[in-house]
């Protein structure tokens, strides 16, 4: 079992800059590829990044690519989505999550965590 806990969300400017966290429990941490995820209002929940186990392999979908980075601290059990550059649509509920193995897919995913805000003002 892991449990994820996120935080950082907040409300910040166009252009500014927000780190979120996801807090792993359990000593198998090191053991999941760690997906991000995101839902805007009204809006079906999409893929935004996801980081291999040693933190040595990332992927990001195209609407992020280049402002957003995904790491991790496997000594922490912690994964991190540094966002840069923000536009207001980039306004959702952010999720992390783990999985066995390597997917974009949210259905090869088992543990989720309950989601923090991320408002952008324009």
């Amino acid at each position: 079992q892991v449990q994820l806990v996120e935080s950082g969300g907040g409300l910040v400017q166009a252009g500014g800059s927000l780190r979120l966290s996801c807090a792993a429990s359990g000593r198998t941490f090191s053991s999941y590829v760690m997906g991000w995820f995101r839902q805007a209002p009204g809006k079906e929940r999409e893929f935004v990044g996801i980081i291999n186990w040693s933190g040595g392999s990332t992927y990001y979908a195209d609407s992020v690519k280049g402002r957003f980075t995904i790491s991790r601290d496997n000594a922490k059990n912690t994964v991190y989505l540094q966002m840069n550059s923000l536009k207001p649509e980039d306004t959702a509920v952010y999720y992390c999550a783990a999985a066995a193995r390597w997917s974009t897919g949210q259905n090869e995913y088992m543990y989720w965590g309950q989601g923090t805000q991320v408002t952008v003002s324009s």
